[in-house]
């Protein structure tokens, strides 16, 4: 059946919570964009008249389309060049979704997406609903052909890996703003020492070029290595400016809501750094900078306003 102009606004106006609940599940903004697309068709198939609650048809569909999309995404990323990081996205995205409780805003954290990469598809998929979306475990069961008691048990496992991780400190712009423009001081003094005073003893640094731009393969881990990488990172030469075309401007902002420094060459952004900030200092530093997944970040930046660069790098 074709689809009446109201039926269209039926769903765009479940667009956006649809996006944010399948980048929260996937990883990426662009396979979430295709997630969401295909669950229009599956719409656009059905006798939508005969849909009691459409909200929850299209989450459920939605849902599972990415549970499968989880299951051959783990068979890709086992031969992924390198480590495997999100793909991500600057402040005021709206693929971020709901930021009014520290759950939601935690849910979508760089450190926390990572960390999800380490649940099943099914404890990713309960844990997304339930924490970012304040889905009942009733609501849960429904969309996964579970039983609400399964649901508990499978958010109370997933909630607890996620736990294991370091413990991050909410960051609003003005303090991220502090902490990049600090951290790149540090960095760019030419000293180890003021970087590893900012570090916690376990930080890691860890860098997504997917085979398409140098990246190390394992992480840095520790204060004083990362500080050294860090340091060498940061040093002007022109083996660096020829690698990437130019001389890229660096800018403080934030990245699924944690401090980020942002490198822009030419109106493009070639990297995106996100530090995780607890209360013992920065835990850790992750790179992504594997254009395929830098597409939406450049969209968003060339769309924005944007202050002078904190330093031109290289």
């Amino acid at each position: 059946m074709a689809l009446t102009m109201n039926d269209v606004n039926r769903f765009e106006a479940s667009r956006p919570r649809l996006e944010a609940i399948a980048y929260r599940l996937l990883g990426s903004a662009s396979e979430a964009e295709d997630a969401v697309q295909e669950t229009f068709l599956r719409w656009q198939a059905a006798d939508v008249d005969h849909i009691e609650v459409p909200a929850a048809w299209l989450t459920k569909v939605l849902t599972n389309l990415c549970l499968n999309q989880l299951t051959s995404a783990r068979a890709r990323r086992e031969t992924y060049v390198g480590q495997w990081l999100p793909e991500p996205l600057l402040a005021g995205d709206p693929m971020l979704g709901p930021a009014d409780t520290a759950e939601q805003r935690e849910s979508v954290s760089y450190a926390v997406l990572t960390l999800l990469e380490r649940l099943s598809p099914n404890e990713r998929a309960v844990y997304v609903l339930r924490e970012a979306f304040d889905y009942p475990h009733r609501e849960i069961a429904e969309i996964l052909d579970i039983t609400e008691a399964a649901s508990q048990q499978i958010f109370h496992r997933a909630k607890k890996h996620v736990a294991e991780g370091k413990a991050r400190t909410e960051i609003d712009e003005a303090a991220a703003q502090r902490i990049v423009e600090e951290f790149l001081a540090a960095a760019t003094s030419g000293r180890t020492e003021p970087l590893v005073r900012l570090l916690t003893q376990d930080a890691v640094a860890i860098g997504d070029g997917g085979g398409k731009v140098p990246a190390r393969a394992k992480a840095f881990e520790g204060a004083l290595a990362v500080a050294k990488f860090m340091r060498g990172l940061f040093k002007p030469g022109t083996a660096k400016r020829a690698l990437v075309g130019g001389s890229p401007e660096i800018h403080a902002t934030t990245a699924n809501g944690d401090p980020a420094i942002v490198a822009v060459l030419d109106g493009r952004v070639i990297g995106v750094m996100c530090l995780q900030v607890t209360a013992e200092g920065i835990a850790a530093s992750r790179n992504q900078v594997n254009p395929d997944k830098l597409e939406r970040a450049t969209q968003r930046w060339a769309a924005a306003v944007h202050g002078e660069p904190l330093l031109n790098a290289f």
